[in-house]
């Protein structure tokens, strides 16, 4: 998945090591950041499903213009709350 200026790929550690599941490539030298999922915190393949395609929209709304700049979604929550 590509995500304006990111791409997320899932993976797992195996012998200490990150190993990349899905097909992509990251260039040499490319700066990554890895987030360790938690077993309990883990959804279902039906939840991934569900989150996947309400990205997917989100993404499509964007392309149409009727998104929100990520700067004005960051400002809006670190407003205090009227």
């Amino acid at each position: 998945m590509i995500v304006r200026g990111m791409t997320i790929l899932r993976g797992h550690v195996e012998g200490g090591r990150v190993v990349i599941d899905e097909e992509g490539e990251l260039p040499e030298g490319a700066q990554v950041e890895i987030a360790v999922l938690s077993e309990e915190d883990e959804m279902t393949p039906e939840e991934r499903a569900e989150l996947l395609a309400s990205i997917d929209r989100g993404l499509d709304q964007a392309a149409r213009g009727e998104g929100m700049p990520a700067e004005e979604v960051l400002r809006r929550l670190r407003s205090p709350a009227p």
